[in-house]
């Protein structure tokens, strides 16, 4: 009897019936299931986009600062002075904010362009030189040359997959996207705007009590910071051990900065600098 190369072995033009091995059926029908299983698994990892931090980021800021202004200026005794000096701030911030990210996400593709021109001339101008990176950078996985110059080939064959290689595992940057400039914008700025809001509103609803307006904000800060704090927590998968750090955290931070606040602006007033 002639001998039978394995089942992986196999020519691609074979199929495993035409052997008469007797494994060759069970392989057979084990493919089907090994296909479907290889397309519906699932990662269950965190993919929350650069929306998600922009919110994040806009309103953990619009928590602490306006709520840290209005702390401060409240130490004057004069609502109607933290309701301007904050309604100033909110608006200033929320448009300071936003410009802020519309600018990082227009400045992120402009240098990721400028990167990616560069590493394309280098394709072009030093090859060896740019292979010897793509072998330096599979040793840094434990993958031996031998081992990947099927890899190192492949690309060579196609200059746009190299230079992606290339952007991907030696610069380890990711194509941004201009059109969601504006929107992340938009985010931010709301974001804060909203964040900041929160702290304010007892001014607005006690403004003939300034000091009993200070309290009611506190208590409305702590309890947004905590659970702002568990919420981002929990966007990142963090333990509820983390959850609890991260809340307790982002209250304290915030506390101290009114408290901070609160001080300096009470120190000054009271001497004789100003």
């Amino acid at each position: 009897m002639a001998n039978q190369l394995p089942f992986h072995e196999l020519p691609l033009h074979q199929h495993p019936s035409e052997t008469s091995s007797p494994a060759s059926s069970a392989e057979k029908q084990a493919l089907p299931t090994m296909r479907r299983s290889l397309t519906t698994h699932v990662e269950p990892h965190k993919t929350h986009g650069v929306l998600i931090r922009d919110s994040i980021i806009g309103f953990s800021d619009g928590l602490t600062v306006p709520f840290a202004l209005c702390a401060g200026l409240s130490s004057l005794g004069s609502n109607r002075l933290v309701i301007l000096g904050g309604i100033a701030e909110l608006f200033a911030g929320s448009i300071s904010m936003g410009l802020g990210a519309y600018l990082a996400s227009t400045n992120d593709k402009c240098h990721y362009e400028s990167e990616e021109r560069r590493e394309r001339k280098e394709v072009k101008d030093s090859p060896r030189e740019e292979e010897e990176e793509i072998y330096e950078i599979f040793d840094r996985y434990g993958i031996q040359r031998n081992e990947a110059r099927g890899v190192v080939d492949g690309l060579k064959a196609n200059e746009d997959q190299w230079v992606q290689f290339m952007m991907d595992f030696e610069l380890k940057m990711s194509k941004p996207s201009r059109k969601y400039a504006c929107l992340e914008g938009l985010v931010m700025g709301l974001s804060y705007f909203v964040g900041g809001l929160l702290p304010m509103i007892p001014y607005f609803v006690f403004h003939n009590n300034v000091q009993f307006a200070l309290y009611i904000s506190v208590a409305i800060s702590a309890v947004v910071l905590f659970l702002f704090g568990v919420v981002r927590a929990r966007l990142i998968g963090a333990s509820t051990k983390d959850q609890c750090i991260s809340a307790g955290m982002t209250m304290l931070l915030g506390g101290i900065a009114a408290g901070v606040s609160y001080g300096v602006v009470y120190a000054f007033n009271k001497s004789n600098i100003l």
